[in-house]
């Protein structure tokens, strides 16, 4: 049996992530555990924006998902799921071409609002963005914006 607190779910949550953003802006997942998440995307011409230099949003989409990945893992070992409320994200040096590379860990669990940090590094293993994301747990059944949100893998309506 697999020890809960340290098992990697990077292959199943790549396998059913989709088409969403992830999968369309190439992020990757190196390790997906309760207590860290990490990820890699190779910078592409579609991650630029207008002086040629990654776009902001990317950081702050890969800090959301590998946030909600993280706090995801925990809250469906209770038969909930989780949803973002707040991503505050930094960006601390430009960035053109390489491949970023994404850790996320909790800063806290708790009961109702988990929060998480992530850090985003490039090839050289400079800091290039940070950020913090609040999520809200949510109970099983619950539903956005008019459908049930699925849990652990299952089809939503």
């Amino acid at each position: 049996m697999a020890d809960t607190e340290t098992e990697d779910f990077a292959q199943i949550i790549e396998a059913a992530t989709g088409e969403g953003w992830s999968r369309a802006n190439g992020l990757r997942l190196v390790r997906a555990t309760r207590d860290e998440v990490a990820a890699e995307m190779t910078i592409q011409t579609c991650h630029l924006q207008a002086y040629g230099i990654v776009h902001g949003g990317v950081y702050a989409g890969i800090i959301e998902s590998l946030a909600s990945i993280g706090a995801a893992i925990h809250a469906m070992s209770e038969g909930k799921s989780v949803v973002g409320l707040e991503n505050h994200t930094s960006f601390l040096r430009a960035t053109r071409e390489g491949t970023l590379h994404g850790v996320a860990t909790p800063l806290s669990r708790g009961r109702r609002s988990p929060v998480w940090e992530c850090s985003i590094r490039d090839d050289q293993q400079r800091l290039v963005a940070t950020g913090r994301v609040r999520l809200l747990v949510l109970d099983a059944g619950a539903e956005i914006a008019g459908a049930k949100v699925a849990v652990g893998g299952e089809k939503g309506p």
